[in-house]
């Protein structure tokens, strides 16, 4: 490590705290008080460098159906919010829906069938992938991995890699492709992808659990034997703490100490429920609701970006391909079967209102991220990078061009928000070298199959 490095690393350090306590280790957001003086002295630009930029990636399966998910007007910040896209209306001007991106890497050609492991495994890397059920998978290295090769050294995580879906890196998932390009988003090397984590719990302790895994795993026993919060055992380092704080930066304490506990007690909740199918194993920690399981993930990632424990992450709602079933919209038949629906009014009706079921997920998740102030006074959503989309455009036709793209936040204001771009058609990856300028990697001249970057200034 280098000495610019090594820098960087103290900086962050010393703007991130801890609370410690047997069995916890717990990283705090930002607060004034606790800034060296020198930082103080010198004003709002060291509050700024203080909140760092966050880069997530968010995916959806199976596509939209494009004529609901498509803002109405011809672009710019007059843009109508379409009806898939209305829940977003509070965080609107946090937002930009960009128009024209492509995955040409997840066209069909000689491999013949498998859009769906292609338009998986190839939308964060840009490179096509080997059509293979074997072990010999082959695709690329994904953008959020490049980024935290060069930055998770600042972080006590470099990446946080999230699933609401099953865990699965071998078999036939799709016409001959491995269910690896499916169930993965993060690809450490072309042949290495990164296993998400589909277990609340397991992030929970993974965030706020001192020691080694199987320490952690022990303190949790310790712990859930003992009816102990994880809370109670930095309680006194928080007493502490707090008498060094000033009257808003207590009240900021509170406000993430209460979080904290709220998330672990709906853990805790997830954890006593019977299992709905018995002859089916789930990992205590994983609801059996599909969307309190997305809400706690969405949780443990802003957490994780409030406290710097990492500034990169990806999320799977469902696995691209996914047919499950939406019990709760009152539907019975799966999501892959209905987005082949050859334009029958039904159930095109269905796969809108499955849309829709998602983007409402995705905005409690940004409005609790617009409403965490940072140091410099801007939120935690102005200060990241949120992708939101699939690797399909139209599931009906297995299209790759004009992809449903949102890009939440504005990178610490390097971006214009608030808008609809219509984009000229380029590749997907073009977005992401300018998210690696915003990250600080302005070197990176080409990712997959970029072709330059976008005008998002």
């Amino acid at each position: 490590m280098n000495s610019n490095s090594l820098q960087e690393r103290h900086a962050s350090l010393s703007r991130r705290n801890f609370l410690r306590g047997l069995g916890a280790c717990f990283a705090l957001p930002a607060l004034e008080s606790l800034r060296p003086i020198s930082a103080m002295a010198s004003g709002s630009a060291a509050g700024e460098a203080a909140a760092p930029v966050r880069m997530a990636f968010v995916y959806i399966p199976n596509g939209t159906i494009p004529g609901a998910w498509w803002p109405g007007g011809e672009g710019g910040t007059g843009f109508e919010l379409s009806r898939t896209l209305a829940p977003l209306e509070k965080v609107r001007h946090q937002l930009q829906v960009i128009g024209g991106l492509e995955d040409k890497s997840a066209e069909p050609g000689s491999d013949g069938a498998g859009d769906h492991a292609r338009a998986g495994g190839t939308f964060l890397t840009g490179v096509r992938i080997k059509k293979t059920a074997g072990s010999d998978i082959h695709a690329g290295v994904s953008i959020d991995q490049l980024v935290a090769q060069r930055i998770g050294h600042l972080t006590r995580f470099p990446s946080l890699e999230l699933t609401c879906d099953a865990v699965r890196k071998a078999g036939n998932c799709d016409s001959g492709y491995s269910c690896a390009y499916e169930y993965n988003l993060a690809w450490r090397s072309a042949t290495q992808p990164l296993s998400p984590e589909p277990n609340p719990r397991l992030v929970f302790e993974r965030l706020f659990g001192a020691g080694t895994r199987g320490e952690r795993v022990e303190n949790l026993k310790r712990r859930q034997f003992e009816e102990h919060s994880i809370l109670d055992f930095v309680l006194q380092d928080a007493s502490t703490l707090q008498r060094k704080l000033n009257g808003r930066d207590r009240q900021k304490l509170d406000q993430y100490l209460t979080s904290v506990r709220e998330i672990e007690e709906r853990i805790e909740k997830t954890e006593r429920m019977p299992v709905v199918n018995p002859e089916t194993e789930s990992p205590a920690g994983i609801p059996a609701n599909f969307e309190e399981h997305i809400a706690l993930m969405f949780d443990m990632m802003l957490l994780a970006f409030q406290t710097d424990s990492t500034r990169v992450a990806t999320m799977l709602m469902a696995g691209e391909g996914s047919n499950r079933t939406f019990s709760e919209l009152g539907f019975s038949e799966g999501h892959h079967n209905l987005t082949h629906h050859q334009n029958r009014g039904d159930m095109v009706d269905k796969v809108k209102e499955i849309d829709l079921w998602y983007v409402k997920q995705l905005a409690k998740f940004l409005e609790k991220m617009d409403a965490i102030q940072e140091t410099g006074g801007q939120s935690l959503l102005h200060n990241s990078m949120i992708v939101y989309g699939s690797g399909n455009a139209d599931g009906n036709r297995h299209t790759h061009s004009n992809l449903p793209i949102l890009l939440a936040g504005s990178g610490g204001g390097g971006f214009k928000s608030g808008r609809y771009l219509k984009a000229r058609q380029a590749p997907l990856t073009n977005l992401f070298l300018n998210m690696s300028d915003r990250m600080g990697i302005r070197e990176l001249e080409k990712h997959g199959d970029s072709t330059g970057r976008l005008d998002l200034a």
